[in-house]
């Protein structure tokens, strides 16, 4: 089936500048951190007694992909508000593609269901965010203090963890299908999805 819209996933290392390349494209932005499960959900994955926010399996991928494969079909689906100092949805909101041809999903998971996409028929382009890990690590910490997402402490023991695990993140999500692009690349990658898609306005 032949949908009139399509997705570009953009995927990246936790603080990379997923959202920031996300908006410098133009395109609606659906945040799919926004998917995440509830704080109390059973099936969260755990480690030392704490949930594991950065695995995969505490992420709903399969509400993701139902709402943009809606999105795809329709232009426009009710999505998530997720609070992440609350741990949960607190809410659902419009989100309408206003004619865009294409828009993009971004999110730390967004290469978890780059072969499901593209199965369903939806995907246009996906791509992995790489940065300098140092300039990843500064950029991810100040935003989680100015959000306050956290306490301080565990931020900054977060943030070590994650510079650490960063080259791995980037090879999984690699592997799972999405492009390694910097930023640059990206944008000029999806100016040219934009300049040959059939529906553009």
């Amino acid at each position: 089936m032949e949908h009139p819209y399509r997705v570009v996933l953009l995927a990246g290392p936790s603080g990379s500048g997923k959202s920031y390349i996300a908006r410098r494209t133009g395109l609606p932005v659906l945040c799919l951190d926004d998917f995440y499960k509830d704080g109390d959900d059973p099936t969260l994955p755990r480690q030392d007694g704490q949930i594991d926010w950065e695995s995969p399996a505490s992420w709903d991928a399969g509400a993701a992909v139902e709402a943009i494969v809606r999105l795809a079909r329709e232009g426009r689906a009710d999505v998530p508000v997720y609070a992440i100092g609350e741990d949960r949805k607190v809410a659902t909101r419009p989100f309408d593609l206003a004619g865009s041809p294409l828009f993009v999903a971004e999110g730390i998971f967004a290469a978890e269901i780059v072969a499901e996409c593209r199965r369903r028929g939806v995907l246009a382009g996906a791509y992995a965010l790489r940065r300098p890990r140092g300039a990843t690590f500064v950029r991810r910490l100040a935003r989680d203090l100015a959000e306050q997402r956290k306490a301080p402490k565990v931020l900054v023991r977060r943030g070590v963890a994650l510079l650490r695990a960063e080259p791995t993140v980037l090879r999984r999500q690699t592997g799972l299908g999405a492009e390694a692009a910097r930023a640059g690349e990206v944008l000029r990658q999806v100016a040219g999805l934009l300049a040959g898609h059939p529906h553009r306005s």
